[in-house]
């Protein structure tokens, strides 16, 4: 997997009035006149071929549409794209004085974010051709369940030519051969339609694409309508940018609208899903995996029932068994332990039958998905002469204690905990992920996240409040406060045959953030690394 290629499909350029049809500019300025404000009709034979907000992803030809940010404006930076290629700068007025003399046409718009997916759509919607589109929210379970599903949809009874599925999320961008890193779990809004049409022109017949409530507030998928929605669950998360957990919930069921998806998949276990199951205005399919059937949908011809499930150590995954409206039953298994992925793997078999593929084809392919990357990820290791060790993503609170009463049975020696908290994010979460990981881990080994720009002393000083409450005396309770990198060895080499280690918080991230700057950090690699050392 690299860094950072260039995901460039192949396009036919088009006039700057056709990238802008549906965008109302307020005017289109020449760089002679922009001081004064007088306006210019775009040429017709002006020809743009792609658009991108980063300057750095710019290419010759391509419009550069200057954002609006909550630190400094992206106009900023249009004199560099400008270098790179830029043809036409697309901005609102304020970042007409940012962007100054640039020496390319400046079109003046209201709102430069939800005008940089529509152009992305005018200039690449037309090249993602018949691909089918799937899209998952929630809280927890997102990127889970969007490999569960890409994994279920693969496979030659689709239809001929057609297995290959592309898949966009908080790991990677994987729409040909070489996967990309991702930076964020939604991209912005020209970087999923370049995706998109990629995955579209390597062949895939699908692509599954993690959806997350910034997306929806930001216009990142904005002009996209998905042939099948997923919602997981909705918890404790983001409640510094929403505010309340009715304004989260706000943001993830846009996704569930006419205009934005043609079919859904609910998983009603939680009040959230069961809410959005009762307003979506799209044909549903609801599962309760983790509870009873609501007596609300009891016999409903749409509702689907996981009746048992137990976790298989052996296989390091979970069977359980699926019931359709009609009391057909299904057993299937989910290469990932844990009752929350229950939920996950029946969501996607769900919407893996939306889009078209056979539900019993659908099992058994869901049954051979490959390792998720930092999602229940097992280092490898000799278990005879070390502990097992694994990463995780779980960073709110519900997801630490659906992972930590996963693998407590599977423990037969000490559970310990290596774990730590973002800064720069919601901090209302912080304690409570304390006192979780005291009442239900034996050894705390407490370090840093991603700090961000926070003092990481005091971000780890809410986690150890949390722990205080539980044990006072901070009993088994180590702080590191060199590094994390220090916290993982520390912690495996303290371990023993028979314990198991959870690494958790950051899951797959290749970075760690620290002031404004990600150095490159792996908790797996320094896991492997650190058990090597033991052999």
């Amino acid at each position: 997997m690299t860094q950072k290629p260039k995901i460039a499909p192949q396009i036919v350029p088009v006039t700057l009035t056709q990238a802008l049809e549906g965008c109302s500019p307020e005017a289109v300025l020449s760089t002679d006149v922009a001081r004064n404000g007088q306006s210019i009709t775009p040429a017709d034979d002006l020809l743009v071929s792609g658009v991108s907000v980063d300057s750095s992803e710019m290419q010759p030809g391509w419009i550069f549409v200057g954002i609006p940010g909550a630190n400094q404006h992206g106009a900023r930076f249009a004199p560099a794209a400008v270098k790179n290629g830029a043809a036409v700068l697309v901005t609102d007025s304020a970042g007409v004085d940012v962007a100054g003399e640039i020496g390319v046409p400046i079109v003046v718009v209201e709102d430069p974010r939800l005008v940089a997916a529509k152009i992305a759509a005018n200039i690449y919607g037309h090249a993602l051709g018949k691909l089918r589109l799937s899209a998952v929210t929630g809280t927890n379970g997102k990127t889970t369940t969007t490999y569960l599903l890409r994994a279920a949809l693969t496979g030659d009874e689709v239809g001929a030519g057609r297995l290959s599925v592309g898949l966009m999320g908080t790991l990677e961008t994987a729409v040909s051969p070489t996967p990309v890193l991702a930076s964020r779990t939604t991209a912005e809004a020209p970087v999923v339609y370049q995706a998109l049409a990629t995955a579209a022109q390597n062949g895939c017949w699908a692509a599954v694409v993690e959806a997350s409530a910034h997306a929806m507030s930001l216009y990142r998928l904005e002009g996209l309508v998905f042939d099948s929605v997923i919602f997981t669950n909705l918890q404790h998360d983001h409640l510094d940018y929403y505010g309340d957990m009715e304004n989260y919930f706000a943001a993830k069921a846009k996704l569930f609208a006419p205009d934005r998806a043609r079919a859904g998949v609910v998983a009603i276990d939680d009040e959230w899903g069961r809410k959005l199951a009762r307003e979506a205005q799209i044909p549903l399919l609801t599962v309760s995996a983790l509870e009873q059937t609501p007596a609300e949908w009891a016999g409903s011809p749409t509702h689907w029932q996981v009746t048992s499930w137990a976790n298989d150590p052996q296989r390091w995954g979970v069977s359980f068994v699926l019931v359709d409206p009609s009391g057909n039953e299904y057993d299937c298994f989910c290469p990932v332990p844990g009752s929350v992925n229950v939920q996950n793997a029946a969501v996607a078999l769900l919407s893996a039958t939306q889009m078209g593929v056979p539900l019993e084809r659908a099992i058994a392919q869901l049954a051979q998905t490959p390792p998720i990357p930092g999602r229940m990820e097992i280092v490898p290791s000799d278990e005879s002469r070390t502990a097992r060790v694994l990463v995780d993503y779980a960073h709110t609170p519900e997801a630490l204690t659906a992972l930590l009463e996963t693998i407590r049975p599977l423990v037969g020696g000490k559970l310990i905990l290596v774990f730590g908290t973002d800064g720069d994010r919601d901090a209302s979460k912080r304690e409570e992920l304390g006192r979780i990981a005291a009442e239900m881990a034996d050894y705390l080994w407490v370090t840093d996240e991603n700090p961000r720009t926070e003092d990481p002393e005091q971000v780890r000083a809410y986690l150890l409040r949390g722990i205080s409450e539980v044990r006072p005396g901070l009993e088994n309770v180590i702080e590191v406060k060199t590094c994390r990198r220090d916290a993982v060895r520390e912690a495996l080499l303290a371990a023993q045959p028979g314990d198991l280690v959870a690494i958790t918080g950051k899951g797959a991230e290749p970075y760690q953030e620290v002031q404004g700057v990600k150095h490159a950090y792996s908790d797996t690699m320094v896991a492997s690394e650190t058990l090597a050392s033991r052999v």
